[in-house]
Order: structure tokens, then sequence, then C-alpha cells
């Protein structure tokens, strides 16, 4: 049986590493690089490296004898990929074919692609089409409103008029590969993912739905992969506060006999 996936999730934000709460509030955590490291070491599964970022170029502010500064994304890949030995995604500015050619090319596995795909649902047939479907996963900040979901743009802050299982819907038949399904309302608070939306979603995919949002304790991955059909459990902040994170989370879930790799360390 495929084994269910546990992904850390990275955001970045001017060059730095940052968590966020709600998409409005970013805390800084310093430096991008050593994480990943960290990460890579305690065998995550995949890397999700999210680029929050308003602008195109920025300095990470640092002077270390052991980092240089990057001044764009691109670059960034280029360290990160050097010392990372699990497959990474990365998103954040693609608004072309040629922005995805030019992020596998620099050490990417993936990308993940949000506003251009509401802008231009077309623009995830072409992506999968040129790339392949696996290369592709389209990132999903979906809110309450009410007794319905709706997918929110403009980094959480606008609504369209997408509900949430018709814009579900419409990925898959374009061809992506994944779906990444972010709760707005409890990134960032620690009380466990929505597992009503992950529910739902997992259930009438067709593709595989990563899970993220919300994670205060191991035990919430537990619930979302008891609970739901969702193929992969992702979190950002809980992996920054712990040594061996990956590590204990994946022990934790493997003593509850859930389906995910065994603990190990490289």
């Amino acid at each position: 049986m495929k084994k269910k996936r546990l992904i850390p999730v990275l955001l970045l934000k001017d060059g730095s590493l940052v968590q966020s709460k709600q998409f409005t509030r970013h805390q800084n955590l310093g430096n991008p690089f050593t994480a990943v490291k960290r990460l890579s070491n305690w065998a995550s599964d995949e890397l999700i490296y999210l680029d929050i970022s308003r602008r195109q170029s920025y300095s990470k502010k640092r002077t270390d004898l052991n980092f240089s500064n990057v001044f764009s994304p691109i670059e960034l890949i280029k360290e990160v990929s050097k010392v990372c030995f699990m497959p990474i995604t990365f998103g954040g500015g693609i608004r072309k074919l040629s922005d995805i050619e030019l992020i596998v090319k620099s050490g990417a596995d993936k990308v993940s692609i949000n506003t251009i795909a509401l802008k231009d649902p077309n623009f995830i047939k072409q992506a999968a089409k040129e790339f392949g479907s696996q290369c592709i996963i389209v990132s999903v900040d979906a809110k309450l409103f009410k007794n319905s979901y709706f997918v929110m743009s403009n980094y959480g802050k606008v609504k369209t008029n997408y509900k949430i299982e018709e814009w579900c819907k419409i990925i898959q038949d374009q061809g992506a590969g994944e779906i990444l399904l972010n709760s707005v309302d409890n990134d960032g608070m620690k009380t466990g993912y929505d597992i009503k939306l992950i529910k739902n979603i997992s259930k009438i995919s067709a593709i595989p739905v990563i899970a993220l949002g919300g994670v205060g304790d191991w035990k919430d991955f537990a619930e979302a992969l008891e609970k739901t059909a969702v193929d992969a459990v992702a979190a950002a902040n809980i992996f920054h506060y712990y040594d061996q994170s990956v590590f204990l989370a994946r022990k934790f879930l493997s003593d509850k006999n859930l389906n995910v790799r065994k603990p190990e360390l490289y």
C-alpha cells in the first residue's frame, strides 16, 4: 500500500523564513538554508517551499560566513537543491511556462501554482502538457463563509466566485497532479486541520490531496490520516520548534500503526 507522506512546508518572505498566522501575520524565523538541511537530515518525504514575497528580488540581510546572500527565488532554489536530498516543490510568482522551466532547471522537482491558475485555468492544462501532471501542484486557499467554503486569492484576502468543490473539479479536469489544500481560517492557529474541509475534498478528488493549515500537535496529523482520505499531511510552523521534528512526528504516527514510513535519521 502506498505510504502517506509527511511534508514540511517552508514559507519564504523577502529572503527570510517566516511563520504565518491566518495569512496576515508573518514572524521572522531566520535563515532559509539551515531549516532545509535539518529537514533533509530528519528524512522528510518531501519539502514544499512557498515564496509569499510581494516582490521578485530580495536579500536575506544576513552576513553569516556559511551563507551567502541571495537576491532572487531562483538563486534560492539553486542553493537549497545543493543541500536537499528529498523532492522539492517550489511555489510563488509563477506567471509563465518559462517560469516553471527555470524553476525545474534550477533544482525543483515540482511547482505549486495558485494565482495564475485562478486567472487562467487553462494554464494548468498547458503546464501539465509541457512538464507532466506529476510536476504540477495547484495550491488552493479555502475559507468558510456561512455553510460553504470558497476559494481565496490575493494571499488569502479576496473571496473568489469559486466554491471549493467546483474549483477542485476544474483543477483535476485541467490535468493537475495534486492539490495543496490550505485552510485560511486554521492557518497558524494550532487548532488542528479543518477536517470537514479535507474530508470533503479528499473524498471527491480523483488526484492526490495534501492537507495544510492548523497543525499544533502530532495528533493533528493522525486525525487527518484516520478520518480522511488525504494522501499527504503537511505543516509549516510546528516543524521549526522541535529538534528532529519530522522523526518525532513519524514515530508518533508509526506507533499508532498509521501508514507512513518508519522513523529514521540520515
